[in-house]
């Protein structure tokens, strides 16, 4: 018989701040990216030369400063996070629904197209995503879609895999056992009770992925394979101002700091959620 586990009051405590911190995080920079066409009507695009490369704090008008063109750097960071964004939820939506369908289907049906699908999956697993990228986007060019396919197309096989375990796991269990037993189509038992019973896991990966995909899109437009460098985003701020380090080091640290502080909430969303939809980690009630 299974015990319940006791939750101390300071782990606890850390799982509510975790919880705060995460959507402080994640949500106020996501509020002021979804609110940036309205705080800054011009999209970080007005150019005031006179103006170049103000220090932070030097002035309301500019409280993070300017860029070599005049542009002010909060109003592109808010800007520019609709790429990182975007890219990194249309990516990760892709991905899982191929990869839990897949899943689904190898985990309860079995058969060589499993074994054969499966084996797929582990080599395409032991690929660095980053070469992979490169070469795609190397041969496709950059671009936004192209980013995401790229994407999709690399990590469907993360959803595929975590689902085909959890799905084995399930598919001999009472309660499916009986649906079959009374003449529930297969089609109903995957949707109406394997899948619901498989979220948990996704939503917590997915949470991850979200963090993980900014990253390499930042990573990939810094490089120069992914976003139009006419186009604001956090990667291409990074890459314009490196050459300004030394001199203007406010125009690539503000961006990377909206890049690790989006990462680290949404990580600690992804903690917070993993403790709290894993029954194993509550106290039963």
């Amino acid at each position: 018989m299974a015990t319940a586990q006791a939750v101390s009051p300071s782990r606890s405590w850390f799982k509510s701040l975790e919880l705060v911190l995460g959507i402080l995080f994640a949500g106020g920079i996501t509020l002021v990216v979804l609110l940036s066409p309205v705080l800054f009507p011009d999209g970080g695009e007005g150019m005031d030369l006179m103006a170049r490369l103000i220090p932070p704090f030097e002035s309301w008008e500019h409280i993070l400063g300017t860029d070599p063109l005049g542009r002010d750097v909060l109003a592109r960071v808010a800007v520019g996070g609709k790429i990182s964004l975007m890219v990194g939820f249309l990516s990760v939506l892709g991905a899982v629904t191929i990869g839990t369908l897949v899943g689904l289907a190898a985990g309860y049906y079995r058969g060589i197209a499993e074994i054969l699908l499966m084996r797929f999956v582990d080599i395409q697993l032991a690929l660095p995503f980053i070469l992979v990228a490169i070469m795609f986007l190397a041969i496709l060019g950059a671009g936004i879609d192209k980013v995401i396919l790229v994407m999709i197309a690399t990590q469907w096989v993360q959803y595929a895999r975590l689902v085909r375990g959890s799905v084995l796991a399930l598919r001999e269990r009472e309660f499916i056992l009986s649906a079959r037993a009374i003449g529930v189509s297969n089609g109903r038992i995957i949707f109406t009770h394997v899948l619901p019973n498989v979220l948990g896991p996704i939503v917590i990966l997915m949470t991850l992925q979200v963090a993980n995909n900014i990253l390499l899109e930042s990573s990939l437009t810094f490089l120069g394979l992914g976003v139009d460098p006419l186009i604001p985003s956090w990667g291409g701020m990074l890459a314009d101002g490196r050459t300004y380090l030394q001199t203007a080091w406010w125009v690539s640290v503000f961006p990377g700091l909206a890049i690790m502080f989006t990462v680290l909430g949404l990580n600690l969303l992804g903690d917070w959620l993993r403790d709290y939809l894993d029954p194993t980690g509550q106290t039963s009630k």
